[in-house]
């Protein structure tokens, strides 16, 4: 029955989610999900605060049940007890840490838990996480960033092939956040390192994944390709002038559409005005009102997860 089920997955699926559903009494928590995330991928996952995203990772992890479905990953079946698939999965939820020993007492230990016999495992994550300067300071002397560096480093020092990451960046200053991108970055490019990363900063995550998945209120909503993505983006014409009544008119007197943004400037998201704004400059001005403003504004990541959450409330309502 293993074998068979196993069979269906493609050879590339490192984490498999079939028809998942996970209730707490009456109370839906992630209902029919269904998710596929292959070798060397790095999966946005993303969603609002009750939107089921702890209960579907603590699930990937073994620490909760689902009710129904099935959960793979690296080809077997998730389970608590199956001892060799944690041996390859790496996870960070919140940086734990013993607060009164050092931050390499600390690895030590975590190389001891995964029974790992080369000291030297120490040493890599203490380079690769840069945390070199802190490595005899006791963990509660830590900055925020440099707690998350260590919990980091604890996921890191088996060299998971898989690693869930939630909020790893939270509290890293600007400099560290572009260290830790190229990190998982090189991990997942040139390792073949499988991540599934949840955060809030969305922007930053954008320049990080290669999908976004998107939950709302227990379901994925929204599973796509960055490259995919940016082309489903909305985009506007920015539009101002001196004279903006004028404007209206020799809007309205060719043919375009036009909305007025809260600080009076005009709105035009109609194809025509996206592909061509200087014929649409070029009219202005040959009717005597040149643009004081004329852009193409594009929806950034977080304006795109906020329409799709909106857009599936009024499917719900």
């Amino acid at each position: 029955m293993k074998t068979s089920i196993i069979g269906t997955i493609n050879a590339t699926n490192v984490i498999h989610l079939d028809k998942v559903n996970k209730s707490f009494g009456d109370y839906t928590a992630v209902r029919n999900l269904s998710l596929e995330v292959n070798r060397g991928e790095v999966v946005g996952f993303l969603g609002l605060n009750g939107a089921g995203k702890t209960t579907t990772i603590k699930m990937l992890l073994s620490l909760l049940k689902p009710t129904s479905g099935s959960i793979y990953m690296l080809g077997s079946k998730v389970d608590a007890g199956n001892y060799k698939l944690w041996e390859k999965v790496g996870y960070l939820e919140e940086a734990t840490f013993y607060p009164e020993l050092t931050v390499k007492e600390n690895l030590d230990i975590a190389r001891r838990m995964h029974l790992i016999s080369d000291r030297s495992a120490i040493v890599r994550v203490i380079e690769q996480l840069d945390l070199g300067a802190h490595q005899d300071k006791p963990a509660k002397m830590l900055s925020l960033g440099n707690k998350q560096r260590l919990g980091l480093a604890k996921a890191m020092i088996h060299n998971p092939e898989v690693l869930i990451l939630d909020e790893p960046i939270n509290g890293l200053d600007p400099a560290s956040v572009v260290e830790i991108r190229e990190l998982l970055l090189d991990l997942s490019r040139n390792r073949g390192v499988t991540i599934l990363i949840s955060s809030h900063l969305l922007e930053e995550l954008s320049k990080l994944v290669d999908r976004i998945s998107i939950m709302h209120k227990g379901q994925l909503i929204q599973d796509m390709k960055v490259s995919q993505m940016e082309q489903a983006l909305q985009k506007n014409v920015l539009l101002d002038g001196r004279n903006r009544v004028a404007l209206r008119r020799i809007l309205t007197e060719h043919g375009y559409s036009y909305e007025e943004a809260a600080d009076g400037r005009l709105v035009l998201a109609e194809h025509r005005a996206i592909a061509q704004p200087e014929k649409l400059a070029e009219i202005l001005v040959r009717m005597g009102q040149p643009p004081t403003h004329l852009s193409v504004d594009t929806e950034d990541l977080e304006g795109y997860f906020l329409r799709m959450i909106r857009t599936e409330g009024r499917k719900q309502a």
